[in-house]
């Protein structure tokens, strides 16, 4: 490995990123700089440009702007109050309700809207109002809002397994949703424990016990909703359709729920909806496309087997070495997005974790998981900005509340480190993984 090809490299994009270019300019300008060192301006150019069209050349990625498009549908198409009605009667019982109704919102509509800043506004955008008529710490409530948002990102359909699938040349994007089942479900669990314990010693109200028949009325309605995941992930298991294929049957169940069924959304309004979902793409697929040249950049000059090198001598202690990886990728997810740092770091990182014999699958699980804590915290956090801003707090009031939730989200992540079967257990029994 070249020194001054990963200072170059690293060191254009830090200084980009302090600058305040966006992420994926700084990406992309970045690995154009370091193929200056091996190739001449016109080559560099080429290669760079060639590097992000080819990279965006990809069946698989047209899943991603229809399951934007489907999110984007359910924001504004009544799903979230549906679901959050469904919530308070599955957790209404529990100390302190309303928060555990805000974990179990954020885990139903995080996993059919595929984005944790969309769930955190939404299901943090009804539930702040209505926790604090009911007494709560507005820093307490936006700190249960925040922390469970990103458990959409586990329980599939989750863009971000598609991400990584392209990454890893084709790891099975099936398997990979699967997989995230029962660590999302665990995530969203433990993070009601927490959210009981504080608010069992703060004295917060238990809900009335509903009637038989507005629990019937609240389950019918969430039910609709709910089969999006049933639809999606029945087919994609019983091999009815792809990943990608099954992005587009969203699409088309979500308009009708929205449209047709609840008639929340008129036609006037898709060609806005449409267009806010071709933005969000847009940029989405440019930082895929320019996280893409910059992994041929650091190939080019050694850089991820290097560092697996490194590694592999520093310790060939399994524990050792999967605890400095998380270790890192949590500092990564304090400074960067999910998306950047997952494209960035699986070259990196999965020549390592093949090397101590984990499966891919596993591995994208525990990546996801550990960049799922990263946009929660400070300071870039993109979940941490919104569940703030929606639960009219400051973020200096929120990160005490938040402690207790990284504890156990941290202790979580590493059970699901050292304890694959958590992860591949499903993808094993039901698709012959």
């Amino acid at each position: 490995m070249d020194i001054q090809s990963v200072l170059v490299l690293f060191g254009t994009f830090a200084l980009l990123m302090m600058l305040g270019v966006p992420i994926a300019f700084s990406i992309g300008l970045s690995a154009f700089a370091t193929f200056l060192l091996f190739m001449s301006f016109d080559q560099s150019v080429y290669i760079v440009a060639q590097q992000v069209a080819s990279g965006l050349d990809s069946f698989t990625l047209l899943a991603i702007p229809f399951f934007i498009l489907a999110g984007n549908i359910m924001n504004r198409g009544g799903i979230a109050m549906r679901l959050i009605e469904f919530a308070k009667v599955i957790g209404g019982r529990l100390p302190g309700a309303l928060a555990h109704c805000n974990v179990i919102a954020n885990m139903m509509f995080g996993s059919i809207s595929g984005s944790a800043v969309a769930s955190a506004a939404a299901v943090g955008g009804v539930m702040a109002p209505l926790q604090k008529k009911e007494g709560y710490d507005p820093a307490y409530s936006a700190a249960v809002n925040i922390a469970s948002c990103p458990t959409g990102l586990l329980i599939p359909p989750s863009s971000t397994f598609i991400v990584y699938s392209l990454i890893t040349n084709g790891t099975s994007v099936a398997a990979l949703f699967v997989a995230g089942y029962i660590p999302g479900l665990l995530m969203g669990l433990s993070l009601m424990v927490v959210a009981g314990i504080i608010a069992k010693r703060r004295g917060y109200p238990v809900a009335e016990r509903p009637s038989g028949v507005e629990v019937v009325r609240k389950a019918a309605d969430a039910m609709l909703p709910l089969g999006l995941i049933v639809i999606v992930m029945g087919g994609i298991v019983w091999g009815v359709f792809t990943a990608t294929e099954a992005s587009a049957v969203a699409v088309v169940y979500t308009l009708f729920l929205a449209v047709v069924w609840y008639r929340e959304i008129t036609w006037r309004e898709l060609p806005s909806i449409i267009l806010d979902s071709a933005v969000t793409t847009s940029i989405v697929l440019l930082m895929i496309g320019c996280s893409i040249a910059m992994s041929k950049a650091m190939a080019f000059a050694d850089i991820p087997y290097s560092i697996s090198d490194a590694l592999l001598k520093l310790s060939e202690n399994p524990i050792v070495l999967l605890l400095i990886i998380n270790i890192a990728l949590l500092v990564v997810g304090t400074f960067m997005d999910m998306t950047p740092a997952l494209l960035i770091f699986t070259p990196i990182f999965l020549p390592v974790v093949e090397d101590l014999g984990m499966d891919p699958v596993h591995f994208g699980v525990v990546m996801t998981f550990n960049l799922c804590i990263g946009i929660c915290t400070p300071p870039v956090g993109s979940a941490l900005f919104v569940g703030c801003s929606v639960g009219g707090v400051k973020i200096g009031q929120v990160i005490k509340p938040m402690i207790g939730f990284y504890a156990v989200l941290v202790s979580l992540l590493l059970v699901i480190t050292y304890f694959p079967a958590l992860s591949l257990f499903l993808p094993r029994v039901l698709l012959g993984y």
